[in-house]
Formats: structure tokens, C-alpha cells, sequence
């Protein structure tokens, strides 16, 4: 990126960034100005939000507002947000959380990764064993990584980051089951059995001081909801994705001995 200016960078490859948004009205100008420094190319959506949210979208007009009344969910949002920046001609799209606890300017680093890995979800994976994270978040990263390594194969370090790039114009017309935070988690599973990779990119990371702190994350319907769907996907995988797996690379490996012996034989003849 040296010498571009980074809001060329971001057109140039077809990237915007976007900021799902639930009564984080004490944060949010603030985030959305951060990350104006990088790029305009911006789509937050209006997650039901029942504070002035609403109220602070207007005083940027370059920013792409999507919203609606009831809250349905982050992961809701984040579909809407990918339905929303695939109409305006996006391919990829920056999540960041409007909590301010990611730094906008590593929004590079995902450009970058996105060079080497223009068909990846790449996931802006934070530094977990710093003091000021809170132990429900270590435990349920940890919780996740699991279950993400037992469905796909594929080790990561935080599959719990709400920092990541999508390539949402080959993710936006997927049907996806889940519509809360679980969703971050059916994403990942389900992309990485496409055949598409899952890769990360190192980040900051902030949290406040727990008196500080806002989270809608409800530790007891989260962590079942999160729980049912692994449990579904763990399913799926044993009962259809192994057995498809196993089945492709055994016709994979037929079809080369069947070209060998072709080519073997043709030879023959020609001598």
C-alpha cells in the first residue's frame, strides 16, 4: 500500500468496510471516523438500535445506512450488510465491531492478506492472552476453536473475532441457518466446506475496564445456541462432508490412474 493513498486501495479492490451497530450510540461516531481516514466506501446497519443511533448516521452522509426496526441479531445484520454492499458493486467486505474495540488501522493488514488470498474469509485474530481480556471471552474463543478445528480440519486461533474480511459477492446468496452470534460461527464452517479458505491476520484488540464495558452477548442463550449449532454441524460432517471428502479424493485418485494407464497404453502403441 506504500505510496497509494489507502481509499484507492479499497476501490481498487473492491473492499468496503462494514459496521454492524446495536445501541453502540457512545462509540459509534467515533468508529465511523476512524475508519473514514481509510476509506468512505462505509455500510453500517442499524441493528433495531433504541438509542440515538439513528440520530448519528445522518451526520455522515457518505456512509450506506441500512435499518429496520426490531433487533434480529448480528448475524442478521452482517447478511443484510452483505446483501447491501454486493448492490452497491463490493466484493469484499471489512467487518468491524462499533464498540470500539477494534483499531481501524489495521485495516491494511487485511488488504494485504487479501493479495495471497483473494477467495478466503480472513479473520483479524487478536492477542487472547492479554490481562484485559474477560475470561468468558478466552474460554468461549477457546470453546469455538475447537469445535471450528473438529468440523473443518482447519486450525485457527479466534474464530470468535468480529473482525474479519468476507468475500461476500461468493457468500451473499448462500442460505445460512442462524441469525445472532452464532452466525460467525456457521459462516466459518460453512465456508471452509466449500472449499474456500479460512486464514488470519494478527490485530489489536481493546477492552475497557469491565465497569466500561457493553455486551450483548447473554452468556446462557449464546453459548446454547452456539452450542446447538455445533452440535448440528458436527452432524453434518461426519454423516455428509467426510463421507464427501473421502468419496472426491478416491474419485480424484481414480481419475489420475486412469489417465496414467491411458497414457501408458497410447505410448505403447506409438512405438
Amino acid at each position: 500500500m506504500s505510496g497509494v493513498p489507502p481509499s484507492e486501495t479499497f476501490r481498487k479492490r473492491k473492499v468496503c468496510v462494514l459496521i454492524p451497530t446495536y445501541n453502540n450510540a457512545a462509540t459509534l461516531s467515533q468508529v465511523i471516523s476512524d475508519v473514514a481516514i481509510y476509506t468512505r466506501d462505509i455500510v453500517v446497519v442499524n441493528d433495531g438500535s433504541t438509542d440515538s443511533t439513528a440520530q448519528i448516521l445522518p451526520k455522515f452522509p457518505f456512509v450506506h445506512a441500512v435499518g429496520y426496526e426490531k433487533n434480529r441479531g448480528k448475524g442478521f445484520a452482517l447478511r443484510q450488510g452483505f446483501k447491501k454492499a454486493v448492490e452497491l458493486g463490493f466484493d469484499y467486505a471489512i467487518s468491524i465491531d462499533s464498540d470500539g474495540q477494534h483499531f481501524p488501522d489495521d485495516l491494511h493488514l487485511f488488504l494485504d492478506k487479501l493479495e495471497r488470498h483473494p477467495n478466503a474469509i480472513i479473520i483479524g485474530a487478536r492477542n487472547m492472552d492479554q490481562s484485559s481480556v474477560p475470561g468468558k471471552s478466552s474460554f468461549g474463543n477457546k470453546f469455538s476453536n475447537f469445535w471450528f478445528r473438529l468440523e473443518t480440519g482447519i486450525k485457527v486461533s479466534d474464530t470468535q473475532s468480529g473482525y474479519r474480511l468476507y468475500p461476500v459477492a461468493l457468500l451473499h446468496n448462500v442460505k445460512y441457518f442462524t441469525r445472532k452470534y452464532e452466525f460467525e460461527i456457521e459462516v466459518l464452517v460453512r465456508t471452509a466446506w466449500r472449499g474456500l479458505e479460512v486464514v488470519e491476520v494478527p490485530v489489536k484488540v481493546y477492552y475497557p475496564e469491565k465497569e466500561k464495558r457493553v455486551s450483548h452477548f447473554r452468556p446462557f442463550r449464546d453459548f446454547f445456541r452456539i452450542s446447538v449449532l455445533n452440535t448440528m454441524l458436527v452432524i453434518i460432517t461426519f454423516l455428509w462432508i467426510k463421507p464427501r471428502d473421502f468419496f472426491r479424493s478416491i474419485k480424484k485418485k481414480n481419475s489420475g490412474i486412469s489417465f496414467t494407464s491411458i497414457f501408458s497404453t497410447r505410448m505403447s502403441l506409438i512405438r
